[in-house]
């Protein structure tokens, strides 16, 4: 996981060195924890954030002087308190005020001697991703709130301007607390529906980060750690739950391949051609072992099959064994559970290692179907390396063009560009280099 800072507002440079180190290791360790205690029985997260960011800024002036607590955590819950309730009162008047600080007070008392705080994070990020807030800013509300990271940095990654990301930060939490968002981990019966909203959020939030495979921006590297940290604190709140267990396992497979993707020189890498020395054998076998423990629970999904996907891929490029039947065999399960577009290209490509391209080409998606494949790079690609394995070099020089053009990564749009180059001028067949992994 990366580092963290303190809370957005706070200045580091306030306090004695050893008091900046102890109030960065807790924003580092126990932010989220801390936001989620707070918020859980305020109903404010927005509240909960000013309150701890306030308790932060009374640790570096009061630390320096007086020593770090014995148990920083229940301080700053200590002090964030009084905070949020100085505010409530501030704001309002009355007998029934009065009651309601009472009834605050005492829900959020801490023990400053307690050695653990409940960890109410599973409970934020339900929250967070409940179906009444915005799909789209589900992710970056759950980095936020659990992981403590800034809107800047946030919209930096999620390709926007700080202002606009703020802003609807800002309404998400307004959301939250107006729509009386309850703050818990959903009944068993309803457990499955939401939990894949918060897996699908932190998907997005590993994908965004995916998107700079290099490695060589900063926040983007940073974010796909933060993700992977989200997926791994789920599995450790919900060690029973195969999704949450697959999710992960999926990510790491990915992760493992970072460094093989790039050359030397930063020229883009297909998995095909990828050397699998260059690839994470440690995190290969902890995402293994996981999904050993998935399909040991005994109920299959979609994330389970998407890490058996990423498996097998492993598999044929470690050995040389051809196993396009069993991927196919996958991708049928997988489509028939979700039946995506992005599903049915990666299984054409499957086909074509079964059947030849030909046959993965009846296979493709059709754009009629699905307006917004024309402007999808990935099918745009898939159909090019399909046509001219076929030997139709004009259409592929066509397909190649396209996708040449939607292409936003330098990198791979200049392997896409050798690869048209290569096409001869000549209609002659060419042997198959598939890339079927859409985290090649």
């Amino acid at each position: 996981m990366s580092v963290r800072p303190l809370p957005e507002g706070i200045n580091a440079e306030q306090g004695g060195g050893q008091a900046r180190s102890t109030a960065d290791a807790v924003a580092r360790r126990s932010y989220g924890k801390l936001v989620a205690f707070l918020a859980a029985r305020t109903r404010d997260v927005a509240a909960a954030e000013d309150a701890l960011s306030e308790a932060f800024a009374a640790a570096l002036a009061d630390w320096p002087v007086k020593g770090c607590p014995a148990n920083p955590e229940a301080w700053l819950l200590t002090v964030a308190r009084r905070k949020t309730i100085d505010v409530v009162r501030g704001q309002r008047r009355g007998e029934v005020v009065a009651g309601q600080l009472q009834i605050m007070a005492e829900g959020l008392g801490v023990d400053p001697t307690e050695a653990k705080i409940p960890d109410q994070r599973l409970a934020l990020m339900f929250a967070c991703a409940h179906p009444a807030i915005e799909a789209g800013i589900r992710a970056p509300l759950i980095l936020q709130v659990v992981l403590g990271l800034d809107a800047a940095t946030i919209s930096s990654a999620f390709l926007t301007s700080p202002a606009a990301m703020g802003k609807r930060l800002v309404r998400a939490k307004d959301k939250i607390r107006q729509a009386g968002i309850p703050f818990r981990v959903p009944e068993r019966e309803e457990l499955p529906r939401r939990l894949d909203t918060v897996l699908e959020a932190i998907y997005a939030a590993f994908t965004e980060g995916w998107t700079d495979p290099g490695g060589t921006d900063v926040i983007r590297r940073d974010l796909t750690e933060e993700a992977l940290f989200l997926a791994r604190l789920v599995t450790e709140l919900l060690p029973e739950e195969p999704e949450a267990l697959g999710l992960l396992a999926l990510m790491l497979y990915a992760e493992a391949r970072r460094r093989a993707r790039r050359q030397t020189d930063g020229e883009y890498v297909p998995l095909a051609e990828q050397d699998p020395a260059l690839w994470d054998s440690q995190m290969i076998a902890e995402a293994e072992t996981l999904l050993r423990r998935a399909g040991a629970l005994g109920s299959i999904g979609r994330y389970q099959l998407e890490g058996a996907l990423q498996s097998a891929h492993v598999d044929r490029c470690r050995t040389g064994r051809a196993n396009w039947a069993s991927v196919v065999q996958l991708y049928d399960a997988l489509f028939a559970l979700v039946g995506s577009p992005v599903i049915a290209i990666n299984r054409a490509l499957a086909i074509a290692g079964v059947q030849g391209p030909e046959a993965a080409l009846a296979a493709m998606p059709e754009i009629a179907a699905d307006a917004r494949l024309a402007e999808y790079q990935p099918y745009w690609a898939a159909r090019a390396e399909l046509l001219a394995q076929t030997g139709a070099h004009e259409e592929a020089r066509h397909a190649y063009e396209i996708a040449i053009g939607l292409e936003r990564d330098p990198a791979v749009r200049r392997f896409l560009q050798r690869r048209q180059s290569a096409l001869p001028s000549k209609e002659t067949t060419k042997e198959p280099q598939m890339n079927t992994d859409e985290h090649g």
